[in-house]
């Protein structure tokens, strides 16, 4: 069976925008339960100011129960949007960082007050200092097929942030479909004009389900060469300045998929269920993964 590599992304991306915040007990439950269940690459959580998000207040504290206990047999990555954040995850003992980025200006200075340029400023140090430090860089795109503000995105865009991304020194590009919108055809597109410049080895699809698409996008991905892909469980998460946005494609939909297609997850889905029957308990709220409702239904 040939492998496709899943990065959970549920702990930081998915849990930013819950209203209930969890403790750091429950978010250390919630990852524990995460790599029994076989995952293997899991973003961790976000070093940014306590007053913007205080969902990844914790950053620190949950960064030294966890990492301690699963570094060597889990890749772990955190999110670092200037040097001040790098500086923190590389005391904590991250091996990875991510950085963020997008294609649309509009978007770039509502999610974080800079302009697309701006945003590679801010952090290019950090790939200069990850090159010195041994620490791998992964780049997110968000908005690479539309955004709330701009409308389409044109894929000679997203393009032209790829590459400067992989020029700066990202190992892997996350492509954020961030409001949900988009349908194979357009990811066909998109692919088409990324893989003419960029190998597909590069390339990690991060699709977002507000209209029930992410599947039918993830093959259409995976049809293109690509196998790596974002998820989170219960498909927690969301873009909050998109009306109507619905979280990341769910975890437990995206394992059952690429294991009914003939693909090696490395994830048992059972106990993914088990994962986001917790966080679900906890949150106080109803997941919206497909998966997890019906085999939590039929168990």
């Amino acid at each position: 069976m040939e492998k496709v590599k899943i990065t959970e992304v549920g702990p930081r991306d998915g849990l930013q925008n819950e209203k209930t915040i969890l403790s750091t007990q429950d978010k250390f439950e919630f990852v524990n339960r995460l790599v029994e269940s076989g995952a293997k690459h899991i973003e961790l959580t976000s070093f940014v100011r306590k007053d913007r998000i205080p969902q990844m207040a914790d950053a620190i504290e949950l960064s030294a129960m966890v990492l301690p206990k699963y570094s060597s047999d889990v890749q772990f990555s955190c999110l670092t949007p200037n040097t001040k954040g790098y500086e923190a995850a590389k005391i904590a003992g991250f091996k990875e960082v991510a950085v963020f980025t997008a294609t649309s200006e509009s978007f770039t200075k509502k999610n974080i007050n800079m302009t697309v340029m701006e945003s590679f400023s801010s952090f290019q140090p950090i790939f200069d200092f990850a090159k010195t430090d041994g620490i791998k860089v992964r780049g997110y795109i968000s908005t690479v097929v539309a955004c709330p503000y701009e409308g389409k995105i044109q894929p000679e865009k997203t393009l032209e942030i790829a590459e400067r991304l992989l020029d700066a020194g990202a190992y892997e590009i996350s492509l954020g479909e961030t409001i949900g919108v988009a349908v194979p055809d357009e990811i066909e597109s998109l692919l088409e004009v990324l893989l003419k410049k960029i190998p597909s080895s590069f390339l990690n699809c991060h699709f977002h389900d507000t209209y029930g698409m992410a599947i039918a996008n993830t093959k259409q991905a995976l049809s293109m060469g690509i196998r790596s892909f974002d998820s989170s469980a219960g498909g927690l998460g969301g873009c909050p300045y998109a009306k109507g946005a619905a979280g990341n494609v769910a975890t437990e939909d995206l394992v059952y998929f690429l294991t009914r297609e003939g693909y090696d997850t490395g994830i048992n889905l059972e106990e993914l269920v088990k994962v986001s029957q917790f966080v679900e308990s906890k949150l106080e709220r109803n997941l919206n993964s497909r998966t997890y409702i019906a085999k939590k239904n039929v168990g």
